[in-house]
């Protein structure tokens, strides 16, 4: 009897991290790949707008792929698409609004052609050699959907992001009982989010939060302004229902919220009356009582909605003591300064300012420890892989499964890159693929890397002299200069010593070359940049980078 394939599953981002989340998996000839997202920039990483992952294995072998199959519509599982797909295209599925979302994003890049297949829950669909079911599950976005994979080596589950929500607002809870079915059938591996592994317990309930809604929206006696991420659909609707019940108009602010909103009212996901909307143009129309703002901002994002209204940056709304400002939201790991600087300076505004300290107007939408073990005992996998978190979040889940009983031996802790080779009677560690991260910037992408960053940090903590000269190399002589320029290192006219040292320092070098020829020209601006550097230390401590520029008139 024939030896069945091996099952190959490659992470690509998503695992000793938050965000970023891409895997592939790989059997016979053909490749899925299961979310494409990007995560946002690290503080050191100056001017970069987006992260990616680096997909140099899908280019190599973007014959192979079927498919790009979607868990949810959030940016950290399909931030990346049209920097992707553009390289390696192939037609993706997933609910209709994730490919709605991933549809808009791609116009937005001009990229067109791609085949975008809509699934409803529970459907199979095949593709090459897979069966492939979409499980609807609870997020706090909608159609947000758990993945299983049939391949002739077995059946992968992936459990997308999801929490066990008995009484959603949408209705729908979790699917229990397909996963339940799939588990039955026997499940080869799970891979399994990690995000919220460290709480124990189950996760509030949506219905918590508009309980709240209802009460601080009700006791309101000026405008109300919420902040939240704009995929939460569920929570907009609410906010919307709320809104509508207590006589407000809403007026959505903020590029995200508005493109996102307006997808999902095309789709009917999100049910508001167009009477009930208005513009921002509009709302000095109506009394301050009969407005509610619905903005991008909640992770206090410098350039979104509600810090320019917070530090009276915004063209058209700015915060007013009567206002009540609620954040509906917390702070992604990393971003608690941020959110803090918008609080502090909304009540320097004088606003009444409400966030998850004070009231439930927050729950995740991430499983805790007793969601996470019913996942596990519904699917029994033979093999898992804890993914979707820091590295400490992997490894409390491996001894999560541990404590139900998953031998340690079929547990493995993924890193990126790395292939995970599998079949029914074997598990190993077949190497590494290329990996790591892409930085875009503006329109480029991966054109800025770690020599570049490190300038601009070099630029950013300790500024930047040009020393600027004339000079001709025929007699031997400096026509003119050198001319110093000072950006960001110190004020020119309140440190004249230091500038004419440095000037005096130049001529001293140049002044020991009777006659340059043009090889010689690195070797004295190495010179130029290596005494400067000794000068200024010397002199204030400090270290700027030295940029010596040399016209030669020949």
């Amino acid at each position: 009897m024939p030896e069945k394939p091996k099952l190959r599953i490659i992470p690509l981002g998503g695992v000793d991290e938050i965000g970023k989340n891409i895997t592939v998996i790989e059997c016979e000839n053909d490749i899925l790949v299961i979310d494409c997202g990007s995560i946002f920039p690290k503080d050191d990483m100056l001017g970069i707008d987006l992260v990616i992952p680096d997909v140099s294995y899908l280019i190599a072998n973007k014959d192979k792929i079927r498919a790009y199959l979607f868990t949810h519509g959030h940016e950290d599982h399909i931030g990346a698409t049209p920097y992707v797909l553009d390289r390696a295209p192939a037609p993706l599925y997933g609910s209709r609004l994730t490919l709605a979302l991933v549809e808009n994003k791609l116009k937005e890049r001009g990229i067109k052609g791609m085949k975008f297949n809509p699934v409803q829950p529970r459907q199979i669909v095949h593709i090459g050699c897979f069966t492939v079911q979409f499980i609807k599950v609870n997020h706090s976005i909608s159609g947000a959907y758990a993945i299983s994979i049939t391949s002739p080596a077995g059946t992968v589950v992936f459990s997308g992001d999801f929490k066990i929500d008995f009484t959603p607002t949408d209705g729908e809870p979790t699917d229990i009982s397909t996963l339940a079915a799939i588990g039955e059938r026997g499940v080869l591996a799970l891979l399994c989010e990690s995000t919220n592994v460290e709480r124990p317990g189950y996760t509030m309930s949506e219905r918590k939060v508009a309980a709240t809604f209802d009460h601080q929206i009700s006791t309101a006696r000026g405008r109300v302004i919420i902040a939240m991420f704009a995929s939460n659909i569920n929570r907009v609707q609410q906010v919307a229902d709320c809104a509508a019940q207590y006589g407000r108009k809403v007026c959505f602010v903020g590029r995200s919220m508005i493109n996102v909103s307006t997808v999902a009212m095309d789709l009917g996901e999100l049910k508001i009356p167009r009477d009930n909307l208005i513009e921002m143009d509009d709302i000095n129309n109506y009394r301050d009582d009969q407005v509610l703002v619905l903005t991008t901002g909640s992770q206090g994002e410098p350039m979104s909605g509600l810090t320019r209204m917070a530090f009276a940056e915004h063209r058209k709304l700015q915060i007013k003591p009567t206002d009540k400002v609620i954040i509906s939201a917390t702070p992604i790991p990393g971003n608690e300064v941020f959110v803090s600087r918008v609080i502090n300076q909304l009540y320097r505004c004088g606003a009444e300012v409400i966030y998850e300290a004070m009231d439930d107007v927050h729950v995740s939408g991430h499983a805790c420890q007793e969601e996470l073990k019913l996942m596990h005992t519904l699917i029994k996998p033979q093999y898992f892989i804890p993914v979707h978190g820091e590295y400490r979040m992997l490894w409390q889940h491996a001894e999560l499964a541990e404590s139900m009983d998953m031998p340690r031996e079929n547990i493995v802790l993924p890193e990126i890159g790395q292939v995970i080779e599998m079949s029914e009677n074997s598990l190993s560690l077949a190497g590494i693929v290329p990996n790591g991260t892409v930085l875009v910037d503006g329109l480029g992408i991966g054109d800025v890397g770690n020599v570049v960053l490190r300038d601009r940090k070099h630029l950013s903590q300790d500024g930047l002299i040009i020393v600027a000269m004339a000079f001709d190399r025929t007699n031997g002589v400096l026509v003119s200069g050198p001319d110093v320029i000072s950006r960001g290192f110190v004020y020119v006219r309140e440190n004249e010593d230091l500038i004419e040292g440095i000037r005096d320092t130049v001529r001293k070098i140049i002044e020991s070359y009777n006659r340059i020829e043009g090889s010689d020209w690195p070797s004295i601006k190495n010179r130029i940049k290596d005494e400067l550097r000794r000068y200024i230390f010397d002199k204030i401590k400090r270290n700027p980078m030295v940029l010596p520029v040399i016209v030669d008139l020949g």
